[in-house]
């Protein structure tokens, strides 16, 4: 048994003797290694391949530095989608458990008031948030919240003392306060301070990534001295679309991207190769339905495209910048080494085009509002009122080596980056274990000494966390080869044992019906061994049946479509 095993026993036993005698553990300082502050920071729609550590070009050293530090995860999966996804980081559960089984804005007909499809996180489950505050923790969330915008389902309903949150799925990232969708022009984004909806941000409010990593700091700083340790949630909205970013930002990348998608697909291919973080023999992934070959573009197309691009890594750019700020506040204040920091993106690069995100024949009233309320031109790109998407081209670019992008159950768009740093972890580790969002919260309870609470939490039946810690990951040691994860969104599906994926998705992604491939030899799911392998398929089908079964998972009424 090692030493930090040892320790997390003795932890553990010490914890539960407090409890017993006085309740929940008043903790000590935040710089006692035994109770580390805990920082989690999710990026929005992010792609695999752009951070520097990642293979990108792009400048993010303060999140290469976190790498560096830490173990990188090259096999860690969300959902397909950002709410999904973080109601099963907050709670170590399957969305389909957590009330995330679709995303609010798109339940189909017969999913609508089923338990599991609440559209919010449901009182079935327990938060991290929670269990770390009525454990001792303060607890602080900035930025997007996106599980739950009405009574009783506020970010401070789930466990955070703290909280300056953007309640939807996105909106402008200046201080306008337009969001990304909405039936009426007058409509505002809706931002809440501890639970209290805003009519105005507040005159310090910028932009989006500058603000929440402010927020964030003041949280800390207010708390500092009060003997206890922290639990904060910093969830940036970037490179989330609109796609925007402060005039200097967008500046210093203008003609990095003049070569155009084709190049930097190919460059950062090489570039992860390299790295090690995917097989120097990898395949490259299959250029997507809507993609076009860079010389196939006019030059205006071109044009727009490469500013596109331009806009993009600058909020990469800008999410790092204002991520080192808060990484500097802890440093100065002597916390930072004592801080457990987990760093990933909520889903696949974003690579639909505006015509697929609010098709004009479903969502007629909001695309109306979009297209009336909003410059679309060349030369208003990325600033307050733009309407800018990164579309299917760049995402192609985002995961090279991985089939398609967000909104789907394959690798391109479930494959995220994941870094953890913890004290103690062991410096500039790559780990290609199968891991999941859902390992998250389990992880963080550990490292925090902290039992999870089961079936009950205090008198009342949960859903018990289904995740696994990643602490024998974080420890070196490879994960078990036969470990099954599952996911179900809009209709699409997958199931994952090993390196076996199952996949279904409808026309034209696939020929409508279910796909099987072997990852070791096909990570960008081009060769479809169904029709090879019929036993590894109907074994594969069983077990998508089991987690179906297991998660209470209803298909949309129109996926008999396919």
């Amino acid at each position: 048994m090692n030493q930090m095993t040892l320790s997390k026993l003795s932890l553990a036993t010490s914890l539960a003797l407090w409890a017993t005698t006085f309740g929940n553990p008043a903790f000590a300082a935040s710089t006692d290694p035994a109770h580390p502050n805990i920082l989690l920071i999710v990026a929005d729609d992010m792609g695999f391949a752009d951070l520097g550590s990642y293979g990108g070009e792009i400048d993010t050293p303060n999140l290469d530095a976190l790498a560096a530090s830490g173990v990188r995860m090259t096999n860690f999966h969300t959902a397909p989608a950002c709410s999904p996804t973080r109601a099963s980081l907050l709670t170590g559960v399957d969305p389909h458990k957590a009330g995330l089984g679709n995303m609010a804005e798109e339940l189909a007909p017969n999913q609508d008031g089923k338990p599991g499809y609440e559209g919010h996180i449901n009182d079935r489950v327990v938060s991290l948030p929670t269990l770390l505050k009525d454990a001792g923790y303060n607890t602080y969330l900035t930025g997007k919240w996106h599980l739950g915008k009405g009574e009783g389902s506020k970010p401070n309903d789930r466990g955070f003392e703290h909280s300056f949150s953007l309640l939807v799925g996105g909106a402008s990232h200046f201080s306008d306060m337009k969001p990304s969708y909405a039936p009426t022009p007058e409509a505002k984004a809706p931002y809440a301070e501890d639970d209290v909806l805003l009519d105005k941000l507040p005159d310090g409010f910028q932009y989006s990534s500058q603000y929440y990593a402010d927020k964030m700091i003041d949280y800390i700083a207010a708390d500092k001295d009060n003997g206890a340790p922290f639990f904060g949630m910093l969830s940036y909205t970037a490179p989330h679309w609109p796609l925007q970013a402060p005039e200097e930002a967008m500046a210093k990348y203008r003609g990095r991207y003049d070569a155009g998608y084709d190049e930097l697909f190919a460059q950062r291919l090489e570039k992860q190769k390299s790295m090690g973080l995917i097989p120097a023999d990898a395949e490259s992934a299959p250029r997507p339905p809507k993609g076009r070959p860079w010389d196939s573009l006019s030059s205006d197309e071109q044009k727009v495209e490469k500013r596109a691009m331009e806009i993009y890594a600058a909020m990469v750019d800008e999410m790092d910048a204002h991520t080192g700020r808060v990484f500097d506040y802890l440093k100065q204040n002597g916390l930072y080494d004592n801080t457990v920091v987990v760093f990933l993106s909520d889903n696949g690069a974003e690579g639909h085009d505006l015509d697929e995100t609010w098709p004009a024949d479903l969502f007629p009233k909001i695309r109306k509002v979009i297209d009336e309320t909003n410059d679309f031109s060349y030369e208003q790109m990325g600033r307050a009122g733009s309407y800018t998407l990164y579309g299917p081209n760049w995402a192609w670019a985002g995961a090279p080596a991985f089939k398609l992008h967000k909104g789907f159950p394959t690798e391109g768009g479930t494959r995220s980056i994941g870094i953890i740093k913890a004290p103690g972890v062991n410096a500039n580790v790559v780990n290609n274990s199968l891991t999941s969002v859902k390992d998250i919260a389990p992880t963080l309870l550990e490292l925090a000494g902290l039992s999870q609470p089961g079936n009950n939490y205090k008198g009342k039946a949960i859903e018990p966390i289904s995740g696994q810690s990643l602490l024998p990951v974080l420890e070196g040691k490879a994960g078990t080869s036969d470990r099954v994860l599952g996911g179900e969104l809009f209709g699409k599906y997958y199931v994952r044992q090993g390196d076996w994926k199952l996949v279904m998705m409808p026309k034209p992604y696939s020929e409508g019906e279910v796909q099987l491939f072997d990852l070791s030899h096909d990570l960008a799911e081009r060769h479809d061994l169904s029709k090879e392998q019929p036993e590894q398929l109907a074994h594969m089908l069983k077990l998508w049946e089991q987690y179906a079964a297991d998660n209470n998972v209803i298909l949309p009424d129109w996926v008999s479509g396919y």
